[in-house]
């Protein structure tokens, strides 16, 4: 009985959470969708919905949960079951302080259909004035063995006038990432993927166009790729 109260407690204060929360989402449609370098739609389009929870905490902290969707190249669990939907699911706490900024949560990839491909991760995440870095890892990348693999990345967004130019480094390693792209042909278990990118934003809608390269021999090679975004809800 003790447990269900809890429970009860529990449930009642996430229903004030989510009813005081501010809301919102978007919505995109992009030629490619490149996952750390790597398409996961056997490079062809691919449209990408998200739906956001966010409610501030302290003055500079705040918490956020989140969905996000998209379709995939029919992802197999190595049987007879295939994917082509993953959707993720998000949360954690972020916070600022002058141009310094934090972000730290957990994400878990989930493929319908094809559920032994499912995994968590734990990230983290520094800013500071147009830099970004963060790190991310999983006990169980792609659900492979239970195998480890841990991704650290840079970003750096240039405003230039109307434009936002963004420059992109990451590095992949681990026995997850073998274990997940051996079948691909790849027997490394690290490489790096780059970018660079222009966007133009204008009212809701942001066109964005960037090319994107690894040095891992895997499945495609450096490619460019084109997007259209909008952020929900319209008009604020």
């Amino acid at each position: 009985m003790r447990n269900m109260r809890i429970l009860a407690a529990l449930g009642l204060l996430a229903t004030a959470a989510a009813a005081n929360a501010e809301v919102s989402g978007t919505a995109a449609i992009v030629s490619d969708y490149d996952f750390r370098g790597i398409s996961q739609t056997g490079e062809d389009p691919a449209v990408q919905l998200s739906i956001d929870f966010s409610g501030d905490i302290a003055s500079d902290i705040s918490w956020y949960a989140g969905t996000w969707g998209s379709n995939i190249d029919n992802f197999s669990d190595g049987g007879t079951n295939t994917a082509s939907t993953e959707v993720d699911v998000y949360g954690g706490f972020k916070g600022t302080a002058g141009d310094f900024g934090w972000d730290a949560g957990l994400v878990y990839y989930t493929y319908s259909g094809a559920s032994d491909l499912n995994y968590p991760e734990i990230y983290g995440k520094f800013s500071f004035s147009i830099v970004t870095a963060g790190l991310y890892y999983s006990n169980a990348f792609g659900h492979k063995d239970n195998d480890e693999a841990v991704y650290v990345y840079g970003d750096v967004n240039i405003p230039a006038g109307p434009l936002t130019i963004g420059l992109h480094a990451g590095f992949s390693s681990g026995d997850g990432i073998e274990q997940t792209y051996g079948g691909f042909g790849g027997t490394e278990d690290s490489y790096i993927d780059y970018g660079l990118g222009v966007s133009y934003t204008a009212s809701n809608i942001t066109l964005g166009m960037k090319w994107v390269a690894y040095d891992a021999d895997i499945s495609s090679d450096d490619r460019i790729i084109l997007s259209v975004s909008t952020a929900l809800p319209w008009g604020e």
